[in-house]
């Protein structure tokens, strides 16, 4: 069973506002082989942090949500933290920076959902 939770448009902003703790959203799609790398690394991730919720949305089937975050390229990251949206996350695809750009973002103040 995986740890990143499928999220669809109508459910987006009502369940990361109502979120508490760090949640990272990642747009994805099923034909991006580097999405499905970032996949298993936030798997991994998530194991070691079960404490963070991922969520997972496809960037082919929402595309309004793929529009409202400026998605161009997939896989994109944005973090949220007590249901506020901090920032798009921009790192290398390892676990350490991942680690890092997560600690990074939520050390800044949160931002206004692009």
């Amino acid at each position: 069973m995986s740890a990143i939770r499928a999220i669809e448009q109508f459910e987006f902003h009502q369940t990361l506002e109502k979120s508490s703790g760090t949640a990272i959203v990642f747009f994805s799609s099923r034909e991006c082989l580097s999405c499905r790398h970032w996949q298993q690394l936030l798997e991994h991730y998530c194991k070691l942090h079960p404490e963070v919720h991922i969520f997972k949305v496809d960037a082919g089937m929402d595309q309004a949500l793929t529009e409202e975050f400026n998605v161009f390229h997939l896989p994109a990251l944005f973090i949220y933290h007590n249901g506020q949206y901090h920032a798009a996350l921009q790192c290398e695809a390892r676990l350490e920076p991942l680690e890092i750009g997560i600690k990074a973002t939520l050390a800044a103040p949160a931002e206004e959902i692009p």
